[in-house]
This record gives structure tokens, C-alpha cells and sequence, in this order.
């Protein structure tokens, strides 16, 4: 079959420095192609190349191929392809989408500009799209807001912006990274669909491979800008020819946390309830939980469950709307005063899911892990940078890192650094709010084998908040199950997912 798109020689460049290439790529008419690799391996930067939106000081060479057509990289005649046949499903619709403006607003603006609507048929259009994309109500949709969508039905009004235009092919960039396991299958289900119907060609990017081997045709492996491996999906992951390959998948598989007696019981919720104003319902209900010091807890459930509002109310970052008890080696967190609940928070470290809004970017790595020092008011400047560094070795960073921006990192090395800042204080617990989901394979590795080390180097309980089934059996002695708000089921992670397992 005669190739839709065909990308030779493309190389990337800053100055006289190869980022990426030569690489070259063909995807067919009504195929999945799925480009796997590390952070940092060059996907993104072949998916800008792919839309000509390189950053300043990069230059992309090369020859883009469509339909058989000669079409030079970052040309006039490029550009003009850009959302009309070649279309973009950025990964985070959060940052994609505008705060400010309904989703209804974004969606017609794109349909007038890219396909001569006028108001009204681009209004028909837009309901068209939602209803295709299997999205409630959509004329009542139209009208919302970003925050007033869930995480899924953002994802998909992120799909409909890219099929405004009608285009041939959809670079799809890490589509499902910020989902649940049952969201990330639906969404990959609606986009394969759309794939046979509409005959779309599909660059799938994604650090995902069990998904990635479920929905592409063919795979792309990209290590360090070069291309590796290429080849029939079911064949490249069966029968991996080169040895990053066999580590990528290596990485999927990880080993359970080996067996420990739990210590002295350090946190208990007792009949949690947390209701949000003017929400019609309880975010969380009656939630009761115990956690030992040396012990991980993994609290698993999908999108809108209610476990990141538990970790918050641990945290005490949820203020309003709560009952029962929130326990700290006895103490109660949520009757502490102004003056004792710093002295309490002082105790429990946390890392999020994304470094990149967690981690100010106007301050370099040893000032952020220092930080958490100053605000509390524990040392002075040469003693809390001697500790930063300190910390910096403890999760396996080099000391020359301590004067680089956020910005310069790879995902990886930002969320260990995050997890430095973390324990900072030394604290007796930490809350980990889906800290490994937006890792590739190989990285999520190397943070879950850094948190067991911490764990078991110092006593620490951990409360780590996942959707991740593999990232709980790796960490976890013990998995909570919460769904609608209510935790179903608590104990030994083998037990639970095997039960998962049974029912799913």
C-alpha cells in the first residue's frame, strides 16, 4: 500500500547540534502508527517538526510527502497543512484549552477558520462533532467552561478541535497519559473508530506500550533522536531486536515490594466525609483507613472517585465541608490550630502528579529542595544547601544539577527532584498524588524503585494516590479500593488486584 505521509531525513537541529534524526517515517491511510521512547527520546520534537512548530532556535530539515506530493519542512505550503490535513491532539487539555472561554467558543472558532463556516452551521457542526465523539448533551456542552468538564470529556473536545478541520491525518501526542485505565481505553476506542470510518492515518505518541501495542498497527522505537526499531507492533514486542526495546518492556513489568512487619500506626481516617460547596453530592463518604510507619498504602480508583480529595483533606489543603477524623500519630489534623498545624505539616511531604506546576520555574533545583528548610525556618542558608545537596544524592541526582532550572530536566529527573523537595523536613509521612502517571515506562521504573529504597531507608508510611494497577503492586504492601467516594475494599495489594482482576 502507496504511504499517505512519508517524512525522509528529518533532522533537527540548534546551531550545528543534532537533537533528532536522520529519521524517517510513513504512515498509510486507515493505520495506527505507534512512536514509542523515553522522555527526551525526540517524539515531541518529530511531532512539531511534523506540524512546523518548532521552538525559536531549532530548525527542522527534511522532505514531508503527502499523498505523493514533495513538500519541504517548514515551507509556505507546510504551514498551510497545519489543522486541515494534518491535525494536533496535544496532550494536556488543560493547558490546551482556554480557562477563560466555553469549549463551544474554541470549537467554532476552528470551524470558521478552517473550513468557512459562519456562526450558525458552525454551530450545527460543533454539535455534530460532540455528538460523534459521544460527549452528553452536547448543546448543553457547548456552553460549559473547561473546569466544568471531567478529565475525559476534556480529552474529547480536544479530539473534536482536531477533527474540525477534516484533516488526513492526526498526530495524536500522549492522548491518554492524565487518564484512568478505563478512560484511556475509551478514548483509544473512540479514536480507533474514527480511525476505520474516517480513514484516518493516527501517529499515536505515547510512553504507554501495553496501549500502544493494543491499538497500533506498526511502532516506531526512538532513542535519543535516533530510530531504533521499527516494524509490526505484535512482532516489534514479541520478538524486540534491539536491547532498548527489551528495556522498555522490561520496565512494564516491576516486582513486588518485598515483605516487611508494618511499624507503630501512624495515620488514621476515621468516617472521612469532604462535600465541596454547592456540589450535589459528598466527594468523599464515611472514608476510614489506617496507615503504619515503614508501610505503603496504595488508594486506587478512576477519574472523580474522591482519592485525591482524601489526599488533600490529609494534607489539609480541603478547608470546608469536612467531618471525621484525620488522625497524626494520635493527633487530630483537622482541630489543630493555625500555630500547631504548620508544626504537624511540617511531618508530611508530598509530591503531585506534574513537577512542571509544582516546581516554580523561576528558582534553580537546590534553592526549590531548600525551600521547604526556609519557610520553616530550620537552619540557615550554607546549612540548608549543604542538605539540599545532600538530598539531591539521596534520589540519585548529580550535585551538578543543583544550579538548573526546572526547564533543563527530564520528566524523571524533575519528579525526583520534587521528591527531594519532599522530604526536605524529614517528614514521617509522604503523600504521593499520582507522582508516576505522567512518566514513560522507564522512568516510572526508576521513581517506584527510589520510593521503595526511601520507604525502607527511612521508616517512612506512604499514602500513594494512583489509577496505575502496576505502579500500586510495585510500591504497595496494602491497596485501598475507593469508587463514588466510598472506599469498597481494603487489603493486601495481591488480594485486591487479583480481585480486580476476577471482576474486570
Amino acid at each position: 500500500m502507496t504511504p499517505r505521509l512519508t517524512l525522509d531525513g528529518l533532522q533537527v537541529r540548534v546551531g550545528e547540534r543534532a537533537l533528532l534524526g536522520p529519521i524517517d517515517l510513513d504512515l498509510r491511510a486507515g493505520e495506527c502508527l505507534g512512536l514509542v521512547g523515553e522522555s527526551g527520546s525526540g517524539k515531541s520534537l518529530t511531532v512539531l517538526s511534523l506540524l512546523g512548530l518548532l521552538p525559536p532556535g531549532l530548525k527542522a530539515t527534511g522532505t514531508l510527502h503527502l499523498d505523493g506530493r514533495a513538500i519541504a519542512l517548514d515551507s509556505k505550503e507546510h504551514r498551510a497543512l497545519r489543522g486541515r490535513a494534518i491535525a494536533w491532539m496535544p496532550q494536556d487539555p488543560q493547558a490546551s484549552l482556554h480557562p477563560l472561554r466555553t469549549v463551544g467558543a474554541q470549537l467554532c472558532e476552528s470551524l470558521r477558520a478552517l473550513r468557512g463556516h459562519d456562526a450558525r452551521s458552525a454551530q450545527r457542526e460543533a454539535i455534530a462533532l460532540f455528538q460523534r465523539l459521544q460527549l452528553p448533551e452536547p448543546a448543553a456542552l457547548l456552553a460549559r467552561h473547561p473546569h466544568q468538564l471531567s478529565g475525559g470529556q476534556r480529552q474529547r473536545v480536544l479530539l473534536a478541535l482536531a477533527l474540525a478541520g477534516a484533516p488526513q491525518v492526526l498526530l495524536a501526542d500522549e492522548p491518554t497519559s492524565a487518564l484512568d485505565p478505563r478512560l484511556a481505553r475509551e478514548t483509544l476506542d473512540l479514536l480507533d473508530q474514527l480511525r476505520r470510518e474516517l480513514g484516518l492515518s493516527v501517529l499515536l505518541v505515547s510512553h504507554d506500550l501495553p496501549l500502544v501495542a493494543a491499538y497500533a498497527q506498526r511502532v516506531a522505537i526512538l532513542r535519543r533522536g535516533e530510530l531504533v526499531e521499527r516494524g509490526d507492533a505484535t512482532a516489534v514486542f514479541a520478538r524486540p531486536a534491539h536491547d532498548y526495546t527489551r528495556e522498555l518492556l522490561a520496565a512494564e513489568h516491576l516486582p513486588p515490594p518485598g515483605r516487611a512487619a508494618p511499624g507503630p500506626l501512624l495515620l488514621e481516617v476515621a468516617s472521612l466525609g469532604v462535600r465541596y460547596p454547592r456540589a450535589p453530592s459528598p466527594a468523599l463518604s464515611e472514608a476510614s483507613l489506617q496507615l503504619h510507619r515503614g508501610e505503603c498504602l496504595a488508594l486506587v480508583g478512576e477519574s472523580g472517585s474522591g482519592k485525591s480529595t482524601l489526599g488533600r483533606a490529609v494534607l489539609r489543603l480541603a478547608r470546608h465541608g469536612i467531618t471525621g477524623r484525620i488522625l497524626l500519630d494520635g493527633e487530630d489534623l483537622l482541630a489543630a490550630g493555625t500555630v500547631r498545624l504548620r508544626a504537624l505539616r511540617r511531618r508530611i511531604g508530598v509530591v503531585f502528579q506534574d513537577p512542571y506546576a509544582s516546581l516554580d520555574p523561576r528558582m534553580r533545583v537546590v534553592d526549590l529542595i531548600a525551600e521547604p528548610l526556609r519557610i520553616h525556618g530550620i537552619g540557615g542558608d550554607a546549612s540548608r544547601r549543604t542538605q539540599a545537596l545532600g538530598l539531591l544524592a539521596d534520589v540519585g541526582l548529580d550535585a551538578g544539577l543543583a544550579q538548573h532550572w526546572p526547564h533543563q530536566l527530564s520528566g524523571g529527573q524533575r519528579q525526583r527532584v520534587a521528591i527531594a523537595r519532599a522530604l526536605a523536613t524529614d517528614p514521617d509521612l509522604l503523600v504521593c498524588d499520582e507522582a508516576v502517571s505522567a512518566l514513560d515506562a522507564h522512568h516510572r521504573a526508576g521513581v517506584l524503585a527510589l520510593l521503595q529504597r526511601l520507604k525502607r531507608q527511612r521508616g517512612l508510611a506512604m499514602l500513594f494516590i494512583t489509577h496505575d494497577f502496576g505502579a500500586a503492586r510495585a510500591l504497595a504492601e496494602r491497596t485501598a479500593v475507593i469508587v463514588d467516594g466510598r472506599i469498597t475494599a481494603c487489603g493486601p495489594t495481591a488480594d485486591i488486584l487479583a480481585s480486580a482482576a476476577r471482576a474486570g
